[in-house]
């Protein structure tokens, strides 16, 4: 296994991997926080986010994807739900075309990043300001920055960071791979994809066609972006949606 696999465990029962998006851990910690109530959850910060490390070796989604489907391996973990948002939600949905050892009990995909719908652009934020960023990624914009931490010069210094090593890995093309969206018909792994309607970065219609290039999937919606704008709404729909968390 690749050094600088940072995964923090909380909680009991059956694992759940969670892998953030560009954001950062902390745009999942409500997240992780909730499920750790009833399962054993494994928070990933991945390489090269929040000042961690990031190998050479990872250089693109994929090498993520085959450093996470290693650390399963390697730990022997079994009946897996893998949650994804964003770009961890690409990666969720490379892991499970890598799954020939059937680790996964299923995958959660919100707002992912990943294929390519020409009718559906994904908006590019890698030189946004943040309240631009507020008006395409949050469904109340005045609540952007709600719970987080002062804005620091460090702070904000990590957060570029954090978008350097997101545009090293996905950059080119913008936070897609053009093969991903037919490889999804291959995938056999029970998925959820999650959707908020508000969301302007990765709209409800690009939701749409990823749900429906995935053969085993179920999906949902929200009037609310689902993603780390709004982590109570998360919980919600998980709540509804994945029960004992089997997807």
């Amino acid at each position: 296994m690749l050094s600088g696999m940072n995964i923090s465990e909380q909680g009991t029962g059956r694992p759940v991997l969670v892998l953030h998006g560009g954001g950062g851990p902390g745009t999942v910690a409500g997240l992780v926080a909730h499920l750790g109530k009833a399962h054993r959850v494994l928070a990933a910060t991945l390489p090269g986010w929040n000042g961690t490390p990031r190998p050479g070796e990872l250089s693109s989604v994929a090498a993520y994807a085959d450093a996470y489907t290693l650390y399963l391996a390697e730990r022997d973990l079994a009946d897996v739900t893998v949650i994804g948002s964003s770009v961890g939600g690409w990666i969720a949905a490379e892991v499970a075309l890598r799954d020939s050892a059937r680790r996964l009990a299923g995958i959660v995909i919100i707002d992912g990043a990943g294929i390519e719908v020409a009718e559906h652009p994904i908006t590019n934020i890698s030189a946004f300001t943040p309240p631009q960023l507020a008006q395409v990624a949050y469904h109340d914009p005045s609540k952007f920055g709600a719970g987080m931490p002062p804005m620091t010069p460090e702070l904000l210094a990590m957060m570029r960071a954090n978008q350097e090593t997101l545009a090293a890995i996905a950059g080119e093309p913008y936070m897609f791979d053009r093969t991903l969206r037919a490889r999804l018909g291959e995938m056999r792994t029970p998925a959820l994809v999650l959707w908020g309607e508000s969301d302007r970065v990765m709209t409800a219609g690009y939701g749409r066609a990823y749900a429906a290039a995935i053969p085993a999937r179920r999906s949902s919606s929200s009037p609310r972006p689902v993603t780390c704008r709004s982590s109570s709404n998360q919980q919600k729909l998980f709540a509804g949606s994945m029960g004992s968390s089997r997807v």
